[in-house]
């Protein structure tokens, strides 16, 4: 390749062009290939490269501490779950065209964070703009706002987030500022983004951490207004092996 055209490609940033380009004229000179075939062939290759990193940015924005897939879900160690009900939403993407929450509750170790997971990978190869967080922290930088009065913009910066997964409310005791404050993000949210909340609490559990019964049957109704919820409490438990994403 000429130094020129190698110097271009760099500042272009087309890294898959330069790394195939010897590639490209040889199997366009054994295949006698046309300019057009050859020109479309490299403008759709570099087309799914640039989706492809784009796809591993998300990813990687996302803050999944385990990415786990669809593809490997123990159905058949959970046959409490209704697969096809599961994979309908899944595949129609409707939690996402309405702008749902989906609420997955059950015992540590059933599989709920996995499958959560599983529908966040869905939406971030979609195009979807997503966010793993623990309910605990969500609860740490919501409150850590308050003190230097940006709680506004850390409110509209979760509320903007096209896929928000919320793992494992109800394993910490809330103050009633962060009930207050996590009540404003649900609502901001409540038919805009789709939402994705783990448990290992039933509803009628929530009260004892939430320490507020008004603000509790205010989100409870406000989380089931729009949503589907998983019922996982007789699921078994199980630990499926993280899968990483290729």
């Amino acid at each position: 390749m000429d130094q020129t055209i190698d110097a271009y490609l760099k500042y272009l940033e087309l890294a898959n062009l330069r790394q195939r380009w010897n590639a490209y004229l040889k199997d366009a000179a054994e295949k006698k290939c046309s300019y057009q075939h050859l020109l479309t062939t490299i403008i759709a290759d570099e087309y799914h490269c640039l989706l492809e990193k784009r796809r591993t940015a998300r990813i990687k924005a996302a803050s999944i501490p385990e990415l786990l897939v669809m593809e490997t879900f123990p159905f058949e160690r959970q046959p409490q779950l209704k697969k096809k009900t599961v994979m309908d939403l899944y595949d129609s993407l409707r939690y996402i065209a309405e702008c749902q929450v989906l609420l997955f509750i059950g015992p540590t170790g059933c599989g709920k964070t996995g499958l959560a997971t599983s529908y966040l990978v869905n939406a971030i190869n979609k195009e979807y703009r997503s966010r793993f967080i623990d309910f605990k922290d969500l609860l740490r930088q919501l409150y850590a706002s308050l003190a230097d009065h940006s709680d506004k913009r850390v409110l509209k910066r979760f509320a903007a987030i096209d896929c928000l997964l919320i793992d494992e409310i109800g394993y910490v005791e809330v103050e009633p500022v962060q009930v207050g404050l996590f009540f404003t993000l649900m609502q901001k949210r409540h038919k805009n983004k789709p939402t994705l909340i783990t448990s290992n609490l039933g509803f009628d559990d929530w009260r004892a951490f939430l320490k507020n019964d008004h603000l509790t049957a205010a989100l409870i109704d406000r989380l089931t207004a729009n949503s589907y919820v998983f019922n996982m409490k007789h699921c078994r438990t199980l630990r499926p092996d993280p899968v990483p994403m290729p």
